[in-house]
């Protein structure tokens, strides 16, 4: 039994711009023409046109549809934030989509981004604020990170966290992490945007959304998390640029088992949970995911906890505290060098696959490969 359908339009971190972030998903009762969801908006009819040549039959058995014609049916797009990789379809088919006008969600900061681009400079302004202004392709709808979820589309509700990716020159990069509900079954899933790592972001995150899912995943109402492996094994920190590596998205998986176990222990069946009565938790899973001198500065972050006896997680308490989880691997960048035999995402997935064994997680490892059609 599955909640959502997805296809996987393209599942790259750029270079390959036939092969960039970009997902659709509908309720698995509902039919595609009914509405679809645009997660990120990388790739988009052009990669699908593609697609559809090799797979006529992905989104129903019975009869072929165009790619124009599948996006046609796209009510609205889920932006993380606003790198080109996660939104130049979005910009550069704006003027060819045809259906009714597609709200973009995402955070203020990365609608602002968008702002920049369709500036009627960089491209031709198709998007606006205004509910009523109709001659634009893209309504503009902020997502506020917050604890309150907003229905995006019938019977589908988002709640949106912030994460870290990296720096520049004008101070820290946002992006965001979705959780998107069915609302009538309360099933959800996790889809991460990029991401660094916690235990070299200067004000960890991640760990948010880790003590929102632990629950979750402990009542098996999440079972699902699609999150970012950009490089494979071995790649230095200082090169990471604001994006996992099989390493460390380990260390993020662990400290999510860690979480799912004090879930457990505290008999937590709500996600309020992860937020608010649990901070105490904070001091236990930093030791498993800071491993770069970072645990004297978190010390400082961290909120008064209540005096109480706990005992501390060890490896053997999670040992399969992520079993039934399916954690899909995305955004890996392409091997434009040729260092290996087979395809990136794969190398990817293995690396991750055997560090998440010899932790004894229980999660499975999943390539999300570009023309996959998936039961989330």
């Amino acid at each position: 039994m599955h909640t959502f359908d997805m296809v996987v339009v393209g599942s790259g971190g750029g270079c390959d711009e036939t092969n960039l972030s970009s997902y659709l998903i509908k309720p698995a009762t509902a039919a595609w023409t009914d509405g679809i969801i645009g997660i990120e908006g990388g790739s988009g009819m052009g990669a699908l046109q593609q697609i559809l040549a090799r797979n006529p039959k992905l989104f129903d058995a019975r009869r072929r549809y165009t790619a124009a014609e599948i996006y046609s049916h796209v009510r609205c797009f889920l932006i993380s934030h606003g790198h080109l990789d996660h939104i130049s379809s979005l910009v550069l088919s704006a003027g060819s989509l045809t259906g009714p006008r597609k709200r973009i969600y995402a955070a203020e900061e990365t609608l602002g981004d968008l702002k920049t681009v369709f500036s009627d400079r960089v491209w031709p302004n198709l998007a606006s604020s205004d509910e009523n202004d109709d001659v634009y392709k893209y309504l503009y709808s902020p997502l506020d990170p917050s604890t309150q979820r907003k229905t995006i589309h019938k019977d589908v509700s988002v709640r949106s966290f912030r994460l870290n990716h990296g720096s520049n020159d004008s101070g820290a990069y946002e992006s965001s992490a979705f959780s998107i509900r069915h609302d009538p079954s309360g099933r959800e899933f996790l889809f991460f945007g990029d991401v660094e790592p916690d235990s070299l972001a200067k004000t960890p995150r991640t760990i948010d959304v880790w003590r929102y899912a632990a629950p979750l995943i402990s009542s098996k109402t999440l079972s699902a998390i699609f999150i970012e492996c950009s490089y494979p094994s071995g790649r230095p920190d200082n090169m990471l640029f604001g994006h996992l590596s099989p390493e460390h998205l380990t260390q993020e998986l662990v400290a999510l088992a860690t979480e799912v176990v004090m879930a457990r222990r505290e008999g937590g069946s709500t996600s309020d949970l992860s937020n608010t009565s649990r901070t105490s938790s904070h001091s236990r899973t930093s030791s498993h995911i800071h491993t770069h001198s970072r645990t004297s500065s978190l010390s400082r972050l961290r909120p008064l906890r209540k005096k109480k006896k706990t005992n501390p997680i060890e490896r053997e308490d999670r040992l399969g505290a992520l079993k039934g989880l399916r954690v899909f691997i995305t955004h890996c960048k392409a091997d434009l060098d040729g260092a290996y035999d087979r395809p990136i995402h794969e190398v990817i997935a293995s690396q991750v696959r055997q560090l998440v064994k010899k932790e004894g997680l229980g999660a499975e490892i999943i390539a999300a490969e570009q023309g996959m059609r998936i039961g989330v």
